[in-house]
């Protein structure tokens, strides 16, 4: 069923552009359709608008495809975590937040755009020099656009099927992900999606000669203490450290979560806070010192980074 308020007239980019694009689009990926200007509108990136500008017509310049890519988001949100809800019934919150945030990211988006081959369906403008980094990102943008398309077009479960072909297939790898696979971009991952701002790790001890150092992390948020952890260096301290804080967050056995909720809560913008409770990012001391002190050098492991 077609939502209401979803018709884009074709006749509204006549003067513009008369290919069949969407058509084939839609015929490659066997999707149903009622209103081809919605899936035009879909592909129409907001570069292509400049030159449009520039035809002698007086019917009004279509939109780009911004708007369905912002309900496009909502809706592949709404989806995966109505999925996982279903897939993972004994999952606690922070693991399901952290596989809906895997299953969503823009990095995963432009692979499924790219395995449909979206890219030469779009319209781009000519005359600008587009960075791979770019193309990225109007590729998961345009991937959004498409389910919001998707759904105006056909109605959500028209949608959801369309976004668990992928899930499908994804979510087994997924799932079956380990903590100690990447437990920093893990960490990180899940706090840029709940609070906009990522962890901060300091050394709080050191001990042992310089051949065989033992290295103690503490993973922060604000000034909250999230974790700890230890290691032969300061990498893989702040790794055991994350893997620690997720495990806490995960398993229920710590209050982080609803602490920061409530902390950032009482700030329009996550940021301000962070002014009062000590911005993440900054170089912290700790109780043993100065954590520029502790070399990577120290741990025998010259030139090792996070």
């Amino acid at each position: 069923m077609t939502l209401p308020g979803a018709v884009i007239e074709e006749s509204l980019f006549a003067p513009f552009v008369q290919d069949d694009r969407p058509l084939k689009l839609a015929r490659s990926l066997n999707l149903p359709f009622h209103n081809l200007g919605l899936f035009r509108l879909a592909l129409t990136h907001r570069s292509v608008l400049h030159e449009w500008a520039t035809v002698d017509t007086d019917q009004p310049l279509p939109h780009s495809n911004e708007r369905l890519e912002f309900l496009g988001d909502a809706y592949l949100g709404m989806i995966v975590a109505e999925e996982l809800f279903h897939r993972a019934p004994d999952a606690q919150e922070g693991e399901l937040t952290s596989w809906r945030v895997s299953l969503v990211r823009a990095e995963r988006l432009v692979t499924w755009a790219r395995e449909i081959k979206l890219g030469p369906y779009l319209y781009l403008g000519s005359g600008e020099r587009i960075t791979e980094g770019a193309r990225d990102r109007m590729l998961a943008g345009a991937f959004e656009a498409l389910i919001g398309a998707i759904a105006l077009d056909s109605g959500l479960e028209a949608a959801r099927d369309f976004v668990l072909r992928f899930v499908d297939r994804d979510l087994a790898e997924v799932l079956a992900r380990k903590e100690h696979a990447n437990p920093k971009g893990q960490l990180q991952e899940l706090l840029q999606e709940r609070f906009r701002i990522g962890p901060t790790y300091r050394i709080i001890h050191l001990e042992g000669p310089d051949h065989a150092r033992l290295f103690t992390s503490e993973a922060r948020l604000f000034e909250h203490p999230l974790g700890e952890g230890d290691g032969a260096s300061k990498r893989d301290a702040e790794q055991a450290a994350a893997r620690n804080a997720l495990s806490r967050i995960m398993d229920g056995k710590s209050d982080t979560l609803a602490y920061l909720t409530s902390l950032v809560g009482t700030h329009n913008d996550p940021r301000n806070a962070s002014e009062a409770a000590g911005a993440p990012g900054r170089d912290e001391s700790s109780d043993q010192g100065n954590p520029s002190d502790f070399s990577d050098e120290e741990s025998g492991q010259q030139g090792e980074r996070a």
